[in-house]
C-alpha cells in the first residue's frame, strides 16, 4: 500500500495484508490499556488479536515499532502509532445513506466517533424517516446528499439500502465527491478505480461459519463412528465365541 506523506509522516510501504491487521491490533491494544496494563509482549499481543506473534513482529515493524527485548511493546504508544498510521488522528466525516434498522443502528454506534469518525449526515428516500431525528441528526432527503457532501466535506460514505439501490447510491456518492465507501448492501458495486470500497455482508461471514460448523459435524460423526468400530473389534477380541 502506497502512502503519500500525511501530517509530517514520511511515506513507506505497508502491505495491505498488514493494513487489514492493524486494526485487529488497536482494538486489542485498548482493552488492555483500559484493563490498565502499560507493556504488552507480541505473543500476549498476538494472543488478545488472534494473530501468529511473528506476524505481529513483521507488521510492526513496518511501523517502524520494534518492542524492547525482554520488555515487550509500550501499550500507550503503539495505540498512538497504529492510531496514526490509520489515519484515525483526524476528523473524518462520514455519512450513512439508508436508515432503516441496520442504518439506525450504525446512526446510533458510538464506537465510530471514538475512533475517529463522526457522523455528518443521515439520508434516506422513504418521506416517512425524512425529518426524523437519530442520535442527534435530522435525516435528510437522498436528493440533498450532494449539496449536504459537499458543504460538510464528507469524505466518507456507508451504504446501508437494499441491493437494488445500492449502485445508484454510490454512484451519486461518487459524483458528490466521497472517496471512499464502506458498504454493507449484499451487491457488487461498481466504482472507479480512484474511489477505496470496501464490502460487508454478514451473510457471507455466517456462510464460512456454516462450513466450518459442517466440518465439525462430519468429523465428529467420523470420530463416533470410528470408536464404535474399535469398540466392537475390542468385543469381538474379547467373546470366545466369536
Amino acid at each position: 500500500m502506497q502512502r503519500g506523506k500525511v501530517n509530517g509522516l514520511s511515506p513507506r510501504q505497508i502491505p495491505e495484508a498488514s493494513v487489514s491487521r492493524l486494526p485487529l491490533y488497536l482494538r486489542a491494544l485498548v482493552d488492555l490499556s483500559e484493563r490498565g496494563l502499560h507493556t504488552v509482549s507480541s505473543v500476549a499481543l498476538a494472543d488478545a488479536a488472534g494473530v501468529n506473534s511473528a506476524k505481529i513482529r513483521k507488521d510492526l515493524s513496518y511501523l517502524g515499532s520494534y518492542g524492547t527485548r525482554g520488555v515487550g511493546y509500550d501499550v500507550e504508544y503503539l495505540i498512538h502509532q497504529i492510531s496514526r498510521e490509520l489515519g484515525l488522528e483526524q476528523d473524518w466525516p462520514t455519512c450513512i445513506v439508508g436508515i432503516g434498522n441496520l442504518g439506525q443502528a450504525l446512526s446510533n454506534y458510538g464506537g465510530f466517533r471514538q475512533r475517529g469518525f463522526r457522523i455528518a449526515a443521515l439520508f434516506d428516500a422513504d418521506p416517512a424517516r425524512v425529518g426524523q431525528k437519530i442520535a442527534g441528526l435530522d435525516i435528510l432527503h437522498i436528493g440533498d446528499m450532494d449539496r449536504v457532501i459537499k458543504e460538510e466535506e464528507i469524505t466518507i460514505g456507508i451504504v446501508a439500502v437494499p441491493a437494488r439501490n445500492a449502485q445508484d447510491v454510490a454512484d451519486r456518492m461518487v459524483a458528490a465527491g466521497i472517496s471512499s465507501i464502506l458498504n454493507f448492501a449484499p451487491v457488487v458495486l461498481h466504482v472507479p478505480e480512484h474511489i477505496s470500497l470496501r464490502k460487508v455482508d454478514l451473510s457471507i461471514e455466517l456462510q464460512i461459519l456454516s462450513f466450518y460448523e459442517q466440518r465439525k459435524v462430519a468429523q465428529e460423526s467420523v470420530r463416533r463412528g470410528t470408536a464404535r468400530q474399535r469398540l466392537a473389534e475390542v468385543e469381538r477380541a474379547s467373546d470366545p465365541n466369536a
